[in-house]
């Protein structure tokens, strides 16, 4: 009978030390910020999240495109595949797909901004208000911000503890029944050490000290809490170096469907009229739509539209305008000012240079770089700044609100000041696996008159002439060397686009075209380049058009036929 009533004594301990947890969980999850939000501007977590879709299945991307670009056409694929592809909600990320294999080992995978973070806050907020539709007893949440402080062997019950100790008189027991435990590993691209954890010396016990790799790498491959359940967010770019083997299932992220995104612009707005008529305003904008699928990217749209009354511009035509458009929405927004607001000095576009040529997108209040920006008022504007805890050390992580905003800033230095070309961008085939293809198009962009004027108008900022006619001449050169030796073109064309400059081809080019845009799944607005560059070209012979493994299809070669009658070869 004592031993009846210690099991029950002990149960309810179980059971209020659950609870309590579940609280703490639904405290720090109950809020949410917007991006680029100043304070104040925090608001309800179940007010604010827009559903994602999420697909069941390995979809790989193509490496040698920019992840964003490369996604936006897998993307596309997805849509067209929809009846062979498995949608998954949340709650189902654990549940079996046949009676025999268990699901223990999850990875949810996605571009930059699409959400994967804000699926884990979703997971989060949903147990902490008892919606136990997981059928975990206990999670657990890990951010790979935090443990990149971590510079000293230690051990899982302490990673644990870190910032849950109110746990630490039941983690034994909760430790001890794994199976009902639920491990959220968040951002595995952003883990200093990701490249390593494919580890053979391995941690099979809570207690036992490691460095941080070691604990990680022997919790996803099983030898450390076998039982446990386990979810890894990542960018696509990290996953190869995850252990092989040792993931169950493999879920993507593919963003906002087009009910979501009106359903974010009716949160955004939070007045249904608004919301709708600026909707309308996107609708009437195929590259604004198009990206909208991106969650960050929504949210950037959503500010320019917020401020758009005052810039008095046309509609966005490339992806440089609505950039452009987001700087000066942004610098009046936060100054709270209508008069010309030049930032004071080009520190956070050196910043988003250096950083994007290192690959890198977190910087740590440590970092030399980051010092240098104390007492500059554009860091509160344009980083978000999360704080990343250890016992015994506190450090301040900013990002950009997006991967893209950093690769404008960074085309935006190297346009006003006197810093020369990556060395990637040197020749005319651009031998960068796609990782400055969007960089190089926002450079071409602010470098058009155009943009150029407008920058220098509304913000008092200054591109340098000789950078402006030496971009042109390098766009018009490398066009015309890529259509005599048909190289791939399709990053030059799209270059050529952000200008929106009729005179700058015809000089230039030969009368024979051989245009290679193969074996790249083409978007909309791959099409759009490719039309805008035949429809300048009027009057050349196109001695060959490649569109091999491209996923065309009837309505884009409808969409270029008028231009087809000058090809001598189509492939």
């Amino acid at each position: 009978e004592s031993l009846g009533q210690i099991e029950t004594w002990i149960l309810l301990e179980y059971k209020k030390m659950q609870q309590k947890h579940k609280d703490v969980l639904r405290r720090r999850s109950e809020s949410m910020l917007f991006y680029n939000s100043r304070h104040g501007d925090k608001i309800l977590f179940s007010e604010h999240y827009v559903n994602l879709l999420l697909v069941d299945g390995h979809q790989a991307l193509e490496i040698k495109r920019h992840e964003v670009l490369a996604f936006g056409q897998k993307r596309l694929s997805l849509q067209h595949k929809s009846g062979l592809q498995r949608k998954i909600a949340p709650a189902e990320l654990f549940s079996r797909t046949n009676e025999k294999r268990p699901i223990k080992k999850v990875l949810v995978t996605g571009v930059a901004g699409i959400g994967k973070t804000v699926l884990v806050q979703k997971i989060l907020f949903d147990f902490g208000q008892n919606k136990d539709h997981l059928g975990f007893d206990f999670v657990i949440h890990m951010s790979f911000r935090d443990l990149n402080l971590i510079d000293k062997p230690t051990n899982f019950r302490e990673l644990v503890l870190r910032k849950n100790r109110h746990l630490s008189k039941e983690l034994d027991y909760i430790l001890a029944n794994d199976d009902k435990l639920l491990i959220i590993l968040d951002g595995f691209d952003e883990f200093r050490h990701y490249r390593s954890c494919d580890v053979d010396v391995f941690v099979s016990e809570p207690e036992e000290d490691a460095e941080v790799n070691e604990i990680l790498g022997s919790l996803l491959q099983g030898e450390l809490l076998p039982n446990a359940s386990v979810m890894l967010t990542s960018r696509p770019t990290a996953i190869n170096h995850i252990p092989v083997g040792c993931i169950d299932r493999y879920v993507l992220i593919a963003g906002f469907s087009i009910n979501e995104v009106q359903d974010f612009f009716l949160r955004y707005f939070q007045d249904a009229t608004v919301a709708d008529r600026m909707f309308s305003m996107v609708s009437a904008n195929e590259l604004m739509l198009t990206l909208c699928y991106i969650p960050a990217f929504c949210s950037i749209v959503c500010c320019i539209l917020n401020e758009s009354k005052d810039l008095c511009g046309e509609s966005p035509k490339t992806m440089t305008d609505i950039y452009v458009q987001y700087l000066v929405a942004l610098l009046r927004s936060h100054t709270q000012s209508r008069t010309k607001t030049c930032p004071e000095d080009q520190g956070l576009g050196r910043l988003a240079f250096k950083k994007l040529m290192e690959h890198q997108t977190l910087f740590y209040s440590s970092d030399q770089d980051v010092a240098g920006l104390e007492g500059c008022s554009m860091v509160s504007t344009f980083l978000d700044t999360t704080v990343a805890q250890e016992p015994g050390c506190t450090e301040e992580v900013f990002s950009f609100a997006h991967l893209t905003v950093q690769e404008f800033f960074a085309a935006l230095y190297c346009a006003v000041t006197d810093q020369p070309l990556p060395d990637a961008m040197q020749s005319s085939d651009n031998q960068n696996n796609g990782h400055l293809d969007l960089f190089s198009r926002f450079l071409s962009g602010i470098l058009s008159d155009r943009n150029s004027n407008f920058l220098s108008r509304q913000v008092g900022l200054h591109c340098q002439k000789e950078k402006v006619e030496m971009y042109r001449q390098k766009i018009t050169t490398d066009l015309a060397v890529l259509c005599e030796n048909g190289a791939h073109i399709l990053n030059c064309l799209h270059c050529l686009f952000e200008q929106q400059d009729p005179s700058m081809t015809l000089p230039v080019l030969p009368e024979l075209l051989r245009v290679n845009v193969s074996d790249e799944t083409l978007a909309q607005m791959d099409h759009n380049a490719i039309k805008y560059f035949l429809t300048l070209t009027e009057g050349k012979i196109l001695s060959e058009l490649d569109l091999t493994a491209t996923g065309v299809n009837c309505d884009s070669l409808s969409n270029i036929q008028p231009f087809l009658h000058r090809c001598q070869r189509l492939w």
